[in-house]
């Protein structure tokens, strides 16, 4: 039996986050009840991509303090183990708009960079090239433009989810409806994020902002809960596990990155 291309697999679980996202997501809109299975085949695709792309980068797992560090820094590493978290865990619809928003880029890419290529065959050699077909070339030009327009807006975007599934998760506590462990989990992700994404620091910068001006009128006892809140979260887990360099270049090998490179090379999420 041939062996099948990891590169094929790690689009193939992407495709099932965004095709089993989608239908998640639609239920959750239409209020029915939550499609559970569907909700854990969409974090295993995820998991699919994420483990093909972390082997690849890291190599096979071993248990030394040099691997272990290196993983901890790695985004994709954080985000195969935030797969895995919500995987395991009651479901929370809104964690998956991150995953399949990156889904969406790198299977648009994989689209143009491996499938319409496969139906406009280069011209052999010695003949003359001929033009391709203009509907496949369209498209191919119209998911390369699309892709790199919306980059920066997708990344916003994912930063934002980020933060909205922290205070989904907060609520749910306040309302017995959710583990302690969730927020907990989450707000150190977001954080190891704020280290290694500017998207995700302009996010909270801007929300800080704006809760900031909302309590300024408010009463001295809101502003300082407000302001011990602040402090636990800037506080939280003690020092950066990167400095700010690392975290630029990291953020490069980042999703959205990798989909307008075309998802090649190990750094593929």
């Amino acid at each position: 039996m041939p062996a099948v291309d990891p590169h094929y697999l790690w689009a193939f679980g992407h495709g099932v986050m965004l095709l089993s996202a989608s239908y998640v997501l639609l239920q959750t809109v239409l209020l029915r009840p939550e499609p559970t299975k569907s909700y854990k085949l969409a974090f295993t695709g995820a998991l699919l991509s994420y483990s093909i792309v972390v082997y690849k980068s890291l190599g096979k797992p071993q248990l030394n303090q040099a691997w272990l560090r290196r993983a901890l820094v790695d985004e994709n590493v954080q985000y195969a183990i935030l797969a895995l978290y919500w995987w395991i865990a009651k479901p929370v619809n809104i964690s998956i708009l991150p995953f399949a928003t990156f889904s969406l880029f790198h299977c648009l890419t994989f689209m143009r960079t491996n499938i319409i290529p496969k139906f406009v065959p280069p011209p052999p050699a010695g003949a003359q090239a001929q033009r391709p077909p203009v509907l496949l070339e369209n498209i191919s030009k119209k998911i390369q433009l699309w892709v790199k327009g919306n980059y920066d807006v997708a990344m916003r975007f994912v930063a934002y989810c980020e933060l909205l599934i922290c205070a989904r998760l907060i609520l749910g506590v306040l309302t017995f409806r959710q583990s302690f462990i969730a927020p907990l989990f989450m707000v150190h992700f977001v954080r190891l994020r704020y280290h290694a994404s500017p998207f995700t620091k302009s996010a909270i910068s801007n929300v800080n902002t704006y809760i900031n001006n909302f309590v300024s009128n408010k009463p001295p006892a809101v502003q300082n809960a407000w302001a011990t809140i602040k402090r636990l979260i800037s506080t939280w887990g003690g020092a950066p596990l990167i400095s700010q360099g690392q975290g630029g270049a990291q953020q490069a090998a980042g999703p959205g990155a990798q989909a307008q490179q075309a998802g090649a090379g190990a750094g593929r999420r």
